[in-house]
């Protein structure tokens, strides 16, 4: 009870205030496409063989590099249901554009990082090959909308360091061919190397934010011919000081919760909080994109993933506010354990008609869409 009269309470403060429209409009942002997770099944097995509790994180039990299969049966549900303007529903496909380059690491003696774009890690995994151009034929299809997430999903410093001091378990996660990997729990956030942007300073041991924004960004555009116009950053954990430099790499949106956990410094795990809503302006001009809704069935559970987004989508609309809901690419992938991939698309499926039947006058968009519509109404 206590829980649930605090879920109300924060959904009525994330909505209270800020940009209103009557329209019905809903935003599916999906993170971590592109990063590696769990490398393989064959990994998998190791680790538990070690000890690991693999399965007491949803993270590393299910999620692993996008294979053909993910987005060809993501995007068959996509097309399957159209909204009050005869489009799709889509997905803001929020993108790791690089992953570690293992091999290089290890001749150097943890002492220099090198890193590979995805496309490149894609081509090494025998089932991935059509990756790309499924996200593209998905893209012209109006399903598939790609945005920076960042360069890696990693916080470089605290990596290295553990690295260099031989932490067992940092060890183990990089011999297969992993950054993120825990004894037992949930594997997240800056206590498991995730937070990429979780230092306070711009440049330190391994890490150089304005230079790494720069080249993600770079490889954004290389890779999909377009200039991303929102960032999300890994862990919702970045400092403020560095959105002076995602607005001179053309970041105009800011995807994330109505919480920005902004680092006190480089060496502890201190942290502030800063409070944002949708359609906030910063000093630079850059608007603040809330999420406000969840569809998160592998990490919550999908008994009542439906009816709980069904609700969080309905207390948006009553604010007269967007239904931006947060959807990691764990939900969607199949490679490790298919039933995991095969059960939420049809929680999705059930979902994305639902909404068309309560609200016939929806319209699915991205996150950059958004975006421009909230911008050009200030």
């Amino acid at each position: 009870m206590i829980e649930q009269i605090k879920f109300v309470v924060s959904r009525n403060l994330v909505n209270g205030i800020g940009w209103r429209s009557p329209r019905k409009i809903v935003v599916f942002e999906s993170d971590d496409w592109g990063m590696i997770r769990m490398a393989s099944k064959e990994a998998q097995e190791n680790f538990i063989k070690n000890g690991y509790k693999i399965d007491e994180c949803p993270y590393n039990l299910n999620d692993r590099l996008e294979n053909d299969e993910d987005i060809e049966s993501l995007s068959k549900v996509l097309l399957s249901v159209k909204d009050s303007r005869d489009n799709p529903a889509k997905f803001t496909i929020n993108n790791i554009v690089a992953n570690p380059d293992f091999e290089k690491i290890k001749k150097e003696n943890f002492e220099k990082y090198y890193y590979e774009p995805f496309t490149k890690t894609l081509e090494r995994q025998t089932d991935s090959q059509n990756v790309l151009s499924l996200f593209k034929e998905g893209i012209s299809k109006n399903i598939f909308q790609p945005q920076l997430h960042g360069r890696e999903h990693i916080n470089l410093r605290l990596w290295f360091q553990r690295l260099q001091h031989g932490d067992p378990v940092t060890i183990d996660a990089f011999k297969q061919k992993m950054y993120s990997v825990h004894k037992r729990g949930i594997v997240s956030g800056r206590r498991f190397n995730l937070d990429a942007f979780g230092n306070k300073t711009l440049t330190g041991d391994f890490f150089n934010y304005p230079d790494l924004i720069r080249e993600a960004q770079q490889i954004f555009k290389e890779t999909w011919g377009i200039q991303s116009q929102s960032f999300i950053a890994p862990c919702y954990t970045w400092h403020s000081s560095l959105e002076k430099f995602l607005k001179e790499e053309g970041v105009r949106y800011l995807q994330g919760t109505y919480v920005q956990i902004e680092p006190v410094d480089n060496a502890t795990f201190k942290f502030k909080k800063k409070y944002h809503y949708t359609g906030q302006r910063n000093k630079l001009g850059q608007y603040f994109l809330v999420r406000n809704c969840n569809f998160e069935p592998t990490e919550f559970g999908p008994h009542n993933a439906v009816k709980n987004a069904l609700k969080e989508i309905e207390l948006s609309f009553a604010y007269r506010k967007p239904a931006i809901i947060s959807s990691h690419r764990v939900n969607y992938i199949g490679s490790l354990h298919p039933v995991n991939r095969r059960e939420n698309l049809k929680l999705l499926k059930t979902l994305l008609e639902e909404i068309v039947k309560r609200w016939p006058d929806v319209e699915f968009m991205s996150s950059d869409i958004l975006g421009s519509i909230i911008s050009d109404q200030k």
